[in-house]
């Protein structure tokens, strides 16, 4: 990391621990609530929290920068606006608050399973997945929670699901993360962010508990806890190690649970219409709405999954099998009765240089075409390079040859191009798979032995041992 930019990180970082040390000291010298430690200092620390996320080293995925920068912020924007309505009595923020709050976690939840996974490229599947766990599991989880909340908190239906929303999100957040902390290697990197996740969760749980008996006092000296959470967080992208593989499986499986709860809380608004708050079933038709999606871009990415894998085991200028495909299937004969073919082009090297490449692959991709036509279909014809093929046929060694036969009687008669008419030779080894002592690089040095023998005898085909 060059040191103008490293000097930079340390910059950030320290000045909102410092700012949050401030803030504290402040407080426990002068307890009262004031505008510039808790409006100022506390928001401030939030927001450099948030700066050291997005402006962290290179080495981390510059989707966590991104995700857990944007979330911090809109954390330390809802807490500017939340403390600023208390001092100044507004009454147009606390839908944006509530708003910024809510959209925290599923952002965060998006970049600590960044952090703390293995770098990947980023798929939709991933983004659907974040979205349908962070917005199913926890609005579903809080609808459920709902009617015995009611009970102890006061205000409307939407003001108690708000309040039990964001513990129920922490819940959820700690949840992924110490699962994963428990799968993955221990490291600084993934201890920060457990220890960051655990203090923001229990603040917010403390916070809860006060709120619910009516003793919560507004700047309460346990709110630094979700500043100092937001640090620690920030904190552990400046270090490397402990990253997990999570598996596809994983997610999936999470991703029904929250498909699952969505449709329970429908059956529920269906057979009990007054159980649940009607604006509860919003989140519940997104998250099926989402899950809907989600399984379109699956079907998606499995079909170009396959595709790309098919184009990685096909040659591309002849659209036969390559030789990655080609080794594949080596190994399964060494474990069957069938043979090897390999085959090598006398007069292709003299058409290449004397009418050019073009003429080359052209007279390639016919002579494909005609060994294509000449193998049975469940044999494997592969070009290996150059004008080198590979045949892998099954059955015994008299019907190999049989093929052999066949396909150098394919080249017999001359190709025609667009330089004009031309005409070439194959030279064929061949080697049945009769010893069990034969490994692919044994077999294939005994069959390019018996081929160039052929080609040096003019014989055609010759069998190896």
């Amino acid at each position: 990391m060059p040191q103008g930019r490293a000097g930079t990180y340390l910059t950030i970082r320290s000045a909102a621990a410092v700012i949050l040390a401030l803030h504290l000291g402040i407080r426990l010298v002068f307890p009262n609530p004031a505008i510039f430690p808790d409006l100022i200092l506390f928001n401030l620390a939030a927001l450099l929290a948030a700066l050291a996320a997005f402006r962290g080293p290179a080495f981390n995925d510059r989707y966590v920068h991104i995700s857990l920068g944007l979330g911090f912020f809109l954390w330390g924007l809802g807490s500017t606006l939340s403390t600023a309505q208390t001092f100044y009595n507004l009454n147009f923020f606390p839908s944006l608050t509530d708003l910024c709050y809510s959209l925290f976690y599923p952002v965060v939840l998006f970049g600590i399973l960044r952090a703390m996974t293995a770098r990947r490229q980023i798929k939709a599947l991933e983004i659907f997945d974040t979205l349908i766990i962070a917005l199913g599991v926890t609005s579903m989880a809080a609808g459920f929670l709902l009617k015995p909340a009611m009970l102890r908190f006061e205000g409307s239906s939407v003001t108690v699901f708000l309040s039990i929303l964001y513990p129920v999100g922490d819940i959820a957040l700690l949840a992924v993360t110490l699962a994963i902390f428990l799968m993955s290697a221990k490291s600084l990197r993934t201890f920060l962010i457990l220890f960051g996740v655990t203090v923001f969760a229990v603040t917010d749980l403390v916070f809860l508990v006060l709120s619910a008996n009516s003793n919560y006092p507004f700047g309460s000296l346990t709110d630094d806890g979700w500043v100092l959470g937001l640090i620690l967080i920030a904190e552990s992208l400046y270090h490397h190690g402990g990253e997990f593989e999570i598996s596809q499986r994983i997610a999936s499986l999470a991703t029904v649970l929250a498909l699952i709860m969505s449709a329970v809380a429908l059956i529920i608004a269906v057979t009990s219409p007054n159980y649940l708050p009607k604006f509860i079933l919003i989140p519940s038709f997104i998250t099926i709405g989402l899950a809907f999606l989600r399984m379109q871009f699956a079907v998606k990415f499995a079909e170009d999954n396959n595709h790309e894998r098919e184009l990685s085991r096909t040659d591309e200028l002849t659209g036969i099998a390559n030789r990655r495909r080609f080794l594949d299937e080596l190994t399964l004969l060494l474990r069957r009765e069938g043979s090897l073919l390999l085959l090598d082009l006398d007069g292709f090297k003299a058409i290449n240089d004397n009418y050019g490449h073009e003429a080359g692959d052209q007279l390639l991709k016919q002579i494909s075409l005609r060994f294509s036509r000449a193998i049975p279909t469940d044999s494997l014809l592969a070009r290996l390079g150059g004008d080198e093929f590979g045949v892998i046929v099954y059955g015994s060694p008299d019907f190999a040859m049989e093929i052999a036969y066949a396909l150098r009687a394919t080249v017999t008669y001359p190709f025609a191009l667009k330089v004009g008419t031309v005409e070439v030779g194959v030279s064929i080894g061949v080697v049945a798979n009769e010893s069990s002592a034969f490994t692919q690089e044994s077999i294939l040095r005994s069959a390019d032995i018996a081929m160039y023998q052929a080609k040096r005898n003019g014989s055609g085909v010759v069998t190896g041992l």
